[in-house]
């Protein structure tokens, strides 16, 4: 077990994202906007999805840490704290998925 975070790794997104670092593929990424940090995001879930169905255990590991990096550069360059996101699922745990989503305003 590894004692890394998503808050350790939320940070890095947040200092690679102001840095002057060229080399820097979080800063690249960031400066060509939301909407192509949230394209990647989409791009990530997808093949994350795809290794599930295909069972293939490995690849879906090494997506779905792609897909966990994008959505914190996305929630990044959206000013959405990753606390929120936290303090929001905390908050679903009250209850059950179905009630949660019961409680959901109807659109």
């Amino acid at each position: 077990m590894t004692d890394f975070t998503l808050e350790q790794l939320d940070a890095i997104v947040a200092a690679r994202a102001n840095s002057d670092d060229e080399t820097s593929y979080t800063r690249k990424l960031v400066n060509k906007g939301v909407a192509k940090c949230a394209q990647k995001l989409g791009e990530e879930a997808v093949e994350a999805a795809i290794a599930a169905v295909q069972r293939d255990r490995e690849e879906l590991t090494a997506e779905a840490a792609d897909v966990l990096y994008h959505l914190l550069v996305v929630l990044n360059i959206s000013n959405v704290p990753l606390q929120d996101v936290m303090k929001e699922l905390s908050r679903r745990t009250g209850q059950t998925g179905l009630e949660e989503k019961a409680s959901r305003p109807q659109e």
